[in-house]
């Protein structure tokens, strides 16, 4: 099975830190961007099949922008979004859900259950095909 590609995004380095450390040991390359902007330009080189997302971000881009931008791009319709909120607000989660996010997880999180939960998605995907 190939490697499967994660992009972290999230403008605090210690929540990507985080992250990656939950799932460093796994047979994934990984990929980071501090901004939306950053974001969608990794996303095309690297294909992502799975993004952690942060929704609340500095720049031009917010996450719920770059989901948007993800899912009108035919190269990253297929991908994974797992949106990494502190926001519980219900407005904001039915936008991102009628934008296309798989999965909410809350901030603070357990990275034993990102990790869990990565694997869970990913194993019921099919590798994205290399372009």
């Amino acid at each position: 099975m190939p490697q499967r590609r994660i992009l972290i995004v999230d403008d605090q380095a210690d929540i990507r830190r985080l992250v990656r450390f939950a799932l460093q040991d796994g047979d994934f390359a990984l990929f980071e961007a501090a901004n939306g902007e950053l974001a969608l330009r990794i996303a095309q080189i690297a294909r992502p099949d799975l993004v952690v997302l942060d929704q609340q971000m500095p720049g031009q881009l917010d996450g719920l922008q770059v989901l948007q931008a993800l899912r009108k791009d035919p190269a990253h319709a297929h991908a994974l979004v797992i949106m990494l909120t502190a926001n519980t607000e219900a407005t904001y989660r039915e936008a991102a859900a009628e934008a296309g996010v798989n999965y909410f997880l809350a901030k603070p999180f357990a990275p034993a259950k990102l990790r869990q939960l990565v694997e869970v998605m990913l194993r019921a995907a099919p590798p994205s095909a290399e372009q």
